[in-house]
């Protein structure tokens, strides 16, 4: 498994600079003081201020600190060392104050001592993780008795699809089912910038909504709820289209895109 999570390191902190200089993910933007975040984690997370916030796999930041801009106490954890020295130059420049921790979060235990009122994490993270039991249990672990847990996520039933640019219909490619070998990605530029050059393929495993529901269960939350959408905020294949809104939706909202889940600690 490690040479697994060993490969999409190389490959995260390939498309950090990629990412830090696309369109998509607008830095200028954030530097003038633009809120990263999207109106679905706003709404259902609600008022942070003053709340601890513990934002795993944070890529560079930028939500990070834009929950940290909205008053919370906020800690960004992620395994690339080009996206946390970013992370942490970004809040130099704007004067945000949140801590970053270069982590695997398999090993998070061991850094930081501290418990938090929220724990966060969103869009394209869960089929990075090999182990969904371990994550669960490391999120309960870094919870305060009666907060919780919030991830917005790609939903895993388009993992199903070839999402590939040469696609040209819904056709079934993959399980749906979680399987110990992940699915192994060839390049096709990056999804910022197709265009660009990207060498090192990635790993990932596909984990179902009944997988992520009994890993969080099973180390000892309650869910509060689960929320299906028809939008997304990336283009996930070719047969999505941009609303005026700046989702990506396919034609008549047919296929779930992202879903939410709520879950918290008992007191």
């Amino acid at each position: 498994m490690d040479r697994y999570l060993e490969a999409n390191l190389k490959l995260w902190d390939e498309i950090t600079p990629i990412h830090a200089q696309s369109e998509q993910y607008d830095v200028a933007g954030f530097k003038a003081g633009k809120n990263t975040l999207k109106s679905v984690e706003l709404k259902e997370v609600g008022e942070v201020s003053g709340k601890s916030l513990l934002h795993l796999q944070c890529h560079f930041g930028m939500d990070t600190l834009s929950w940290a801009r909205l008053g919370a106490k906020a800690t960004g954890v992620d395994y690339s060392t080009e996206a946390i020295e970013l992370a942490r130059s970004l809040s130099r420049e704007t004067g945000i104050n949140a801590q970053f921790i270069l982590s695997d979060i398999y090993e998070l235990q061991g850094k930081i001592q501290e418990k938090f009122d929220i724990v966060f994490t969103s869009y394209g993270i869960i089929y990075w993780l090999p182990d969904l039991k371990r994550w669960a249990e490391i999120i309960a672990h870094f919870l305060k008795p009666g907060g919780f847990f919030y991830i917005v996520e790609i939903h895993p039933f388009l993992t199903i699809f070839d999402n590939s640019e040469k696609a040209v219909d819904y056709k079934v490619t993959n399980s749906y089912f979680y399987r110990t070998e992940p699915v192994t990605w060839e390049p096709e530029g990056d999804y910022t910038d197709r265009s660009a050059k990207v060498v090192n393929p990635s790993f990932e495993w596909t984990h179902s909504l009944g997988d992520v529901i009994s890993a969080l269960t099973g180390a000892g939350l309650k869910i509060e709820y689960l929320h299906e959408f028809p939008l997304s905020p990336y283009r996930w294949s070719p047969f999505t289209v941009k609303d005026d809104d700046g989702w990506w939706r396919v034609k008549g909202d047919k296929v779930p895109l992202i879903f939410s889940i709520k879950a918290g600690k008992a007191r």
